[in-house]
């Protein structure tokens, strides 16, 4: 067992200056701490090499799992690669950081709650968390786009390949299902995910339509079926956490500026992953 604290962050979103100052000064508290980071650093993709960079230099560890914001391919970033594409040229660039990709062999953590298995994972969204009533992707698409709350993905994230996002996530359920069924089965595991892999989390937000964009009912027994000793999520920009079959799902996101700033504390930069059955 190593010293150190294992901690996770996400939704860092740097292309905001507020949120870039927060990241400069973020500073580990010993140097042995790991840092899991669930998504969302930034839009393009120079920001995102040079934001991992950053912290791989400060962390004795760092672990990323991507958002959605990261595969988004905008008109102004001036690496246009779509899609897989995109995702592989960062899992490139992060091998060459030494930072941990949802391709690389799972990391274990044997500090304090330790030993277990860092599983960061890119599973995406197939339009499952639907609202009730809505039978269909297409019902859902629908609602949403009458009523205003459609995500930006529809626009700036590729599927390719794939012909759709859903058909994207189906092939990556898969093939992660496949690598989590080899890993051992005496060890408990993080399961890391920009997404939540339960619904439950997104019964809170204010505008239900953009559930759909969170995740996939196909991960609903994951924390179970791979031992989960906890799981880490981002993307709903309301840190809290909770607990779903006794186990800790706890959302590691900072958000956006308007965000943070309307809340009455400042914003918690640095969370210890709940492995001793303590708050975080």
């Amino acid at each position: 067992m190593h010293a150190g604290t294992l901690y996770a962050i996400s939704d860092l979103h740097v292309g905001y200056t507020e949120n870039r100052a927060l990241v400069d000064g973020l500073r580990p508290t010993s140097p042995h701490d790991w840092l899991i980071v669930a998504g969302d650093i930034a839009d393009v993709f120079d920001d995102i090499i040079g934001t991992l960079a950053l912290l791989r230099e400060r962390f004795a560890r760092v672990i990323w799992a991507p958002g959605n914001h990261e595969l988004w391919t905008r008109t102004d970033d001036p690496v246009q690669s779509r899609g897989e594409a995109r995702y592989l040229d960062l899992v490139q660039r992060c091998r060459q950081l030494d930072v941990l990709t949802p391709e690389d062999d799972y990391a274990v953590w044997d500090g304090l709650g330790g030993p277990v298995t860092v599983a960061p994972l890119l599973l995406l969204y197939d339009y499952s968390f639907r609202m009730p009533g809505m039978l269909t992707k297409a019902m859902a698409l629908q609602h949403a786009h009458d009523t205003g709350i459609v995500c930006a993905d529809e626009i700036l994230l590729h599927p390719d390949p794939y012909p759709s996002r859903e058909e994207w996530c189906w092939a990556r359920v898969e093939y992660t299902r496949t690598r989590l069924d080899a890993c051992d089965p005496a060890r408990p595991t993080i399961l890391v995910n920009h997404f939540p892999l339960v619904r439950q989390p997104t019964d809170i937000l204010r505008h239900p339509q953009f559930a759909q964009w969170c995740g996939t009912e196909l991960t609903a027994d994951w924390h179970i079926r791979y031992r989960a000793a906890a799981a880490i999520y981002g993307h709903l920009h309301i840190p809290r956490l909770t607990r779903y079959d006794g186990v800790p799902f706890q959302e590691v996101s900072l958000g956006y500026p308007r965000e943070w700033k309307a809340r009455a504390a400042p914003p918690q930069m640095l969370r210890p992953v709940p492995l001793d059955g303590s708050p975080a």
